[in-house]
């Protein structure tokens, strides 16, 4: 940090004074849950909310191109846990979202951009400036497309993460599903990948603390 700061523990210092960061705290004490309370529901507007924070995520030229299923009712949970191999936190958790990335696509990029034009953050006649050079990056190149779907479906699912640890909840990425069962079951488009599963719901007592990570000059070089 810069003007006299530094950052530790979630904390930043200025000038010998310690201020405690509401977000850095959210984010240090975040863990990944194992124990739900299988009671424990979230209404229609609070997982819509979560859907909402979550969108605000950053995408590839504002393309947005994702889509979050909230599984939430005993019927889908049934039909979801057999192919998410028997997970608990499929059935004990509110809900669980099955996060998808759309294959990226640059002609959405007019239409997605016209409420930032509308707004008069953008200008019209630069709209071009960013669909041109998005087409020229994923036409005719389908692995740097699903790159993209992975890469918006797991970033928007992050800032999820975040948000359901400041409310209270626990939350649970999972890769290890059946993807061609996920896709048929849910009927997902055919440009959209099921990039990770994501539980969410109020703890119930057991759950571990956050994991010691790797020293930072362990994964940081600085040049």
């Amino acid at each position: 940090m810069t003007n006299g700061s530094t950052m530790t523990n979630g904390r930043t210092m200025t000038s010998g004074r310690t201020m405690t960061n509401a977000i850095i705290e959210c984010i240090l004490s975040r863990r990944t849950s194992k124990y739900y309370d299988p009671a424990a529901t979230l209404s229609d507007d609070q997982i819509r909310e979560l859907v909402r924070i979550g969108t605000s995520a950053p995408t590839s030229f504002h393309m947005q191109n994702w889509r979050f299923i909230a599984v939430r009712s005993p019927e889908a949970k049934a039909r979801l846990r057999p192919i998410a191999w028997n997970q608990p936190p499929i059935t004990d958790a509110a809900v669980t979202f099955i996060v998808c990335g759309q294959l990226a696509d640059s002609s959405v990029i007019p239409e997605r951009l016209a409420p930032v034009v509308e707004a008069g953050i953008m200008p019209e006649n630069m709209v071009p400036d960013w669909e041109i050079p998005a087409r020229g990056l994923y036409f005719d190149h389908p692995q740097r497309q699903r790159d993209e779907a992975v890469r918006t479906g797991a970033i928007g699912a992050t800032a999820m993460i975040y948000a359901a640890r400041s409310l209270g909840l626990g939350s649970t990425p999972m890769i290890g599903f059946d993807v061609e069962a996920v896709a048929r079951e849910f009927a997902l488009a055919e440009d959209e990948v099921p990039v990770m599963l994501l539980s969410v719901g109020a703890e119930r007592p057991g759950n571990w603390p956050q994991k010691p990570r790797r020293p930072v000059a362990d994964v940081l070089d600085l040049v």
